[in-house]
């Protein structure tokens, strides 16, 4: 099934100009106002009522290895632009706002 992955998360990439990892680990609840300029990385895991807007990057740095990308907790608001990097924790409730 990795393939299959693969070949749907190309197919979403294409499509809806976002790159989401098949590998990335999602809660229940994720609402994506829309799906242009999202990138979210292989080790991401995000807890559930996670809101996610336009342009969203949740991405590693390039300079570590292994789990390299953020965890987003619980009822968490990622607004239009907001780029988080590395292995860091937004906590419950957060609100990241651009940039």
């Amino acid at each position: 099934r990795k393939g299959l992955a693969y070949y749907l998360q190309s197919a979403v990439s294409r499509h809806y100009s976002a790159d989401i990892h098949p590998a990335c680990r999602m809660g229940g609840g994720i609402y994506l106002s829309t799906t242009v300029g999202v990138v979210i990385g292989e080790t991401v895991i995000m807890g559930n009522d996670v809101s996610i807007l336009l342009g969203v990057t949740l991405g590693g740095t390039g300079k570590e290895r292994g789990d390299r990308h953020p965890k987003v907790a619980s009822g968490v608001s990622l607004l239009d632009g907001a780029t988080v990097l590395g292995n860091i924790l937004v906590g419950e409730g957060a609100v990241v706002s651009s940039k």
